[in-house]
């Protein structure tokens, strides 16, 4: 029978499961996989086996790439070292030197480097507009445009994409789509689902949920996900046994953690929606009663001190990454949008008032209260 998502969370399937029955899969801690004579390894490279050197392949970022697929929808999946790397497997899974890429203009700051930046070096030009106009968007399809690349919960404005729009675009015009469902979790949206071609994770968010490991998954077609991990390996963006093994326990409470994130938030967002110290709070009400996601960013009144705002949150740490069980709170235009030229961020409204804050498992009634006296504390 079909199971469902909290199920299959905790279900995964075991990889490399032979006599040993363990409960829970082991860490394949090891650089290498030995073979007990030639035959058996010229076996491996004619496909009879699984595992030569860690860096093509280990049970474990094996079972964490299948394990995200599955919560997914979708049929492959392949862990990386990191959201980046995942994305860069991504694109070059499908796009070339001298092709072109469509990209959403409100992107996380590092994402936006590497699209700028890095493929601009290796040959593939992007060009950025908003995807609030997807009329617009299709004036920017060129002949050699490849791909569409944007985020199903746009950090850190927190804009929720039209995917169904964007799938009927890239279709129309034989593109194929690249989505950055980190903010959303496969709890909240399933852009495969939604006929999103690839789909990628900072997995050291909250599939892994509790800020000890550095990973990214990419899911989609058995042919892209091939095509991307020959980029991995090649490009040595693998992620460790060890690393791979953490996220994998942490997915497992996906579900539970984001129920309660996202409730947390939406009611902080409710509570600093009424403030009159808060200019703007940026949070997808509409979307869902139950709350969408576990980010709130909020834009200070003209009457608080940022940096005071900033000291004055108590227990409140300030991190430059989000998603674990604690609530932690990111200044973006000095961190993870450091990257962007001042005239975009100007532009995007993303400015020193804006603090983006990822909501933790705590008691609503603590995390209202503490942000709530860091107001008060910071006015002029």
């Amino acid at each position: 029978m079909e199971k469902k998502f909290e199920t299959v969370l905790l279900h995964p399937v075991k990889v490399n499961e032979k006599s040993i029955k363990s409960k829970v899969t082991p860490i394949y801690q090891t650089s290498a996989f030995v073979f007990k004579d030639l035959e058996e390894l010229e076996g491996y490279y004619q496909g009879e086996g699984n595992y030569l050197y860690s860096r093509t392949g280990n049970p474990n970022p094996d079972e964490l790439g299948a394990a995200v697929a599955a919560i997914e929808g979708a049929p492959a999946g392949i862990a990386t070292s990191s959201g980046l790397s995942a994305i860069l497997a991504g694109v070059l899974a499908v796009v070339k030197s001298g092709e072109h890429i469509i990209a959403a203009e409100d992107l996380y700051g590092g994402s936006f480097h590497l699209l700028k930046e890095e493929l601009h070096n290796l040959g593939i030009e992007t060009t950025f507009v908003s995807f609030t106009d997807l009329a617009e968007v299709e004036k920017s399809i060129q002949e050699n445009t490849k791909m569409l690349y944007t985020e199903s919960i746009t950090n850190p404005l927190l804009r929720v994409e039209d995917l169904h729009g964007v799938v009927q675009l890239a279709k129309k015009h034989h593109l194929l789509t690249l989505i950055d469902n980190t903010f959303a979790t496969p709890f909240h949206c399933n852009p495969y689902e939604l006929g999103v071609d690839l789909v990628v994770h900072s997995a050291t968010k909250y599939i892994g949920g509790h800020s000890d490991v550095t990973a990214g998954v990419l899911v989609g077609r058995d042919e892209l996900i091939a095509k991307a991990r020959a980029k991995v390996v090649n490009l040595g963006a693998n992620v460790s046994p060890f690393e791979a093994w953490l996220t994998s326990r942490g997915l497992k409470t996906l579900a539970l953690r984001m129920k309660c994130q996202s409730q947390n938030a939406q009611q902080l967002a409710e509570a600093l929606n009424r403030n009159p110290n808060i200019e703007k709070v940026y949070y997808p009400f509409a979307e869902s009663h139950t709350g969408y996601g576990a980010m709130v960013t909020i834009k200070l009144g003209t009457q608080v001190d940022t940096s005071a705002f900033f000291k004055s949150l108590s227990w409140v740490k300030i991190a430059p990454t989000l998603a674990g069980v604690e609530t932690t709170v990111s200044h973006p235009l000095t961190t993870s949008h450091r990257a962007l030229p001042k005239e975009v961020c100007d532009e995007l409204g993303i400015t020193m008032e804006v603090v983006r804050i990822s909501v933790g498992i705590e008691h609503p009634d603590d995390i209202i209260q503490v942000f709530t006296e860091a107001l008060e504390k910071a006015l002029k």
